[in-house]
């Protein structure tokens, strides 16, 4: 397991924003997947997508690293935001706008309003 920890130590180092996720940015493979990626997505937030179904070492290996027990997982800046629900969370109440504005992530302003318009 070590070598998987020290490739996902160097993608959550080396990229501002990854989403280890089923599938792509592109195509998600699972609904939670579909719904974080399509909130970057949505947002404009460049991001790295990392598809665990496409290696089992990282897919077990980023639950360990994060001690998170599920897929989707959000990085920013190196750091562990948190899965589906606390990125929707983060997303409606305003938090994921601030905590991106705190670690210098570009990100459509008004995307993010119509998000929380949508929800409210």
């Amino acid at each position: 397991m070590t070598d998987a920890k020290t490739r996902i130590q160097e993608t959550v180092t080396s990229n501002d924003v990854v989403l280890f996720m089923k599938g792509t940015k592109e195509m998600p493979q699972c609904g939670f997947s579909s719904r974080v990626a399509g909130v970057l997505n949505f947002m404009g937030v460049e991001f790295s997508d990392v598809n665990v179904l496409a290696d089992e070492e990282i897919r077990q290996g980023v639950k360990d690293y994060s001690d998170w027990p599920t897929i989707p997982q959000l990085y920013v800046k190196g750091d562990f935001v948190g899965g589906c629900d606390i990125v929707t969370e983060m997303t409606l109440s305003g938090e994921l706008d601030q905590y991106f504005d705190q670690s210098g992530v570009a990100y459509n302003k008004e995307a993010a309003d119509k998000i929380r318009e949508a929800n409210a």
